[in-house]
């Protein structure tokens, strides 16, 4: 082969080369591409399926509120704040439609707890969630609802504006000028197929796909079925929180929800207002008319705060003709009037026989009256009987707590008896007493945790927190006869007072187990004595209170001590200590005897009446504690 042909043949080998590796070229750079292809597939799918999977937690996190049999509000708060979290929206909420006499509006139930609200809230100084938002027609949350649709807006101002017409359109402006929130999303409620409301979620993005819109629809879907387990569960629990008589809430309830709302109220730095009521002559239609019309005069009272509260008002029988009502997100002003409404409207009710009945009411204002939730029920209960010693039938505003309440004369009492040496306790002891008196703590619970203290020292089976339980229950009971607001609170001081004269009295006499001596039982007799003469006498400021403790020994028929008065010899205020001691007295344990059950120390009460105790007595006590058991 010669030399030409050898250099053919070396450049058709190199073509070949060239050509191989031009077409190897194109085929890496087709598999390279299609790499970078499947692994950006891959990527979506990834994104795809971890926005499915917390779509699947999100529904999840409702079914296992549906088996937490947990409030209606609470499994509501529970999903916003799922949605919100979960999914990466700016802000959800449930509103709600309600109805009243002034027409249609929108409440918000639920919201999210997030930096959106919280910075709305801060800009529109009254939070959205305590508003009457207007159910504008045509608007969004109209069309949401009548239509049964799902809508999507990019114009959120117009939104808002729609539900919070009064609000300035610079406030609106002000509000989503961060531009975070760039659309809203409403998807109708329906509950049992009836129209609950809407749920909106506030969204960073302006566009809405397919799947989310259809996630969002599945979504509220189990929001309505969840709704409808709450409220099975919420009728079978309203068995357990609601008076027999009148299907309002009862006293248990009220108290749980009452500290509910001074949390909610704290955070959101908003008022609420309690109305006390109080029907007047309720003893007199029993006696004249029969138990039978009292009790229907107790639920007309109840019909009427029915049809005259919002729908976020809690209405409670407190026991007897007692009734309590809480007010949400309303001050003292408003509460007077809503007060004054509920006044007229029980005083136009006419019952056939009984004819017109009528009620005294009070006002008091959380935050405003004072931050402490004891103190405003005080205030409430004594602006109620304000009422009733100014003739009835009419509604009084509080006022702030006096300078001198029955707590601080309380409080300043103990002060002084445990700086004087008489009583036999250690220094430490009274040291420790003294500080607990002169903390921060709520003086009503300090007082109470005080005396309780006190009886533990000569009676270790006294339980920690009866004294309260004695102190409400004398109160209650010393209501039932119209006693004036001042002998109520030299009644609480009694409560508080009356066995202090036990520190000054043999210590094993109440730790023994056989029968007591005629030494022992004149020993015992001297108790009232000397609280009253030895121990409060020098105390200048509760003077009243001293006959009180002196005679609360003395029985109906004269056969007590220590100065054998009889009937209605006896301080009315007396008489009730007596009763109430008793009761609670055989409900303890004791060295010499077990703790009797509330109804065996009824029985041994009534076996007793016209004895110790004035009959009337008597029957409004055990009325009093039966309804409490109940």
């Amino acid at each position: 082969m010669g030399f030409l042909d050898k250099f053919n043949e070396i450049r058709k080998r190199v073509s070949e080369v060239e050509y191989n590796i031009y077409h190897g070229k194109e085929e890496y750079l087709e598999v390279y591409e299609r790499n970078i292809q499947l692994e950006h597939e891959i990527e979506e799918r990834t994104k795809e399926l971890n926005i499915a999977n917390r779509r699947m937690l999100s529904l999840q996190n409702i079914l296992d509120m549906m088996n937490s049999a947990k409030p209606l509000k609470n499994v509501l708060e529970n999903v916003v704040n799922s949605i919100q979290g979960e999914l990466g929206y700016l802000h959800s909420a449930i509103i709600r439609k309600e109805r009243d006499e002034d027409g249609e509006y929108l409440v918000v139930v639920a919201e999210a707890d997030d930096i959106t609200i919280k910075r709305a809230d801060e800009i529109l100084k009254t939070p959205i969630q305590a508003r009457r938002l207007a159910y504008s027609k045509n608007a969004i949350f109209y069309n949401t609802l009548t239509y049964k649709k799902l809508i999507h807006s990019t114009d959120v101002g117009a939104s808002l504006k729609a539900i919070m017409p009064e609000i300035e359109d610079e406030t609106i402006k002000e509000i989503l000028s961060d531009k975070v929130a760039r659309s809203i999303i409403t998807i109708p409620l329906y509950v049992m197929d009836k129209p609950f409301g809407i749920f909106a979620v506030f969204a960073s993005r302006e566009e809405l796909a397919k799947s989310e819109e259809d996630f969002l629809m599945m979504y509220a879907k189990q929001i309505e079925l969840a709704i409808t387990i709450a409220d099975l569960f919420e009728k079978v629990k309203e068995q357990a929180v609601t008076d027999g008589l009148t299907g309002l809430y009862n006293r248990r309830y009220f108290e749980e929800y009452l500290q509910k709302e001074v949390i909610r109220a704290k955070r959101v730095h908003q008022p609420f207002s309690v109305i006390g009521l109080d029907l007047d002559f309720l003893k007199k239609i029993n006696d004249t008319y029969g138990h039978s019309f009292g009790d229907l005069a107790i639920k007309t009272i109840a019909d009427v705060l029915k049809s005259n509260a919002r729908s976020i008002d809690t209405a409670a029988r407190m026991g007897g003709e007692e009734f309590n009502i809480i007010l949400p997100g309303v001050g003292s002003d408003g509460a007077m009037i809503a007060a004054e409404r509920i006044r007229k409207a029980i005083e136009n009710t006419e019952l056939d026989t009984i004819g017109h009945i009528t009620a005294s009411m009070g006002v008091a204002t959380f935050l405003e009256h004072s931050d402490n939730i004891e103190d405003i029920m005080e205030l409430t209960d004594q602006a109620m009987y304000i009422s009733k010693q100014n003739g009835r039938n009419r509604v009084t505003l509080a006022k702030p707590m006096d300078e001198t309440s029955w707590q601080e004369l309380a409080v300043s009492a103990f002060l002084d008896i445990l700086s004087k040496r008489k009583i036999p306790l250690s220094d430490k002891f009274k040291d420790d007493l003294s500080k607990k008196l002169i903390s921060s703590e709520p003086q009503s619970e300090i007082l109470y945790s005080v005396a309780d203290l006190l009886t533990q020292t000569y009676n270790p089976m006294h339980i920690q927190g009866v004294v309260k339980l004695k102190v409400l229950t004398a109160v209650s009971l010393a209501k039932r006869f119209d006693l004036p607001k001042e002998q109520i609170d030299n009644l609480k001081i009694a409560m508080l007072l009356y066995d202090i004269g036990n520190l000054l009295i043999p210590q094993d006499i109440f730790k023994k187990t056989s029968p007591l001596t005629e030494e022992d039982m004149e020993h015992i007799h001297e108790h009232p004595v000397i609280a009253a003469k030895e121990i409060l006498n020098p105390i200048s400021y509760i003077q009243d209170v001293i006959p009180i403790v002196e005679y609360h020994h003395e029985n109906w028929d004269g056969s007590g001590y220590p100065s054998k008065l009889s009937k209605n010899d006896i301080p009315m205020a007396s008489q009730i200590v007596l009763i109430v001691d008793a009761f609670y007295a055989l409900t303890e344990e004791r060295a010499y005897r077990n703790k009797m059950t509330p109804q065996e120390a009824l029985e041994i009460i009534k076996k007793d009446s016209g004895k110790k105790w004035n009959e009337t007595l008597v029957n409004e006590f055990v009325a009093l504690i039966e309804n409490e058991l109940k």
